[in-house]
C-alpha cells in the first residue's frame, strides 16, 4: 500500500472528512467519513498518533461494512 493510499501513514495525518457531513442515527458515524461525533469533535486538536488510531477504527469500520 503506497503512502498516497494510507493517509494515515502521512504526516501530518490528513483528515478523512469528504464532505458528506451526515450523522447515521442507525451506526451513530458519518456517512462520508465513518467517524463517530465525538471523533470528529476531537479531531482538530488530536495529535497524529490519535488521528492515526481514528484512521485505524474507520478502516476496521470500512471492512465490516455491508453495501448489499
Amino acid at each position: 500500500m503506497s503512502t498516497l493510499s494510507s493517509p494515515e501513514l502521512q504526516t501530518p495525518v490528513p483528515s478523512p472528512c469528504i464532505s458528506l457531513c451526515e450523522m447515521d442515527g442507525k451506526t451513530g458515524l458519518c456517512r462520508g467519513c465513518l467517524r463517530t461525533i465525538d471523533e470528529i469533535i476531537a479531531w482538530g486538536s488530536a495529535s497524529d498518533d490519535a488521528k492515526r488510531a481514528i484512521w485505524t477504527e474507520i478502516r476496521r469500520r470500512e471492512a465490516d461494512l455491508d453495501f448489499g
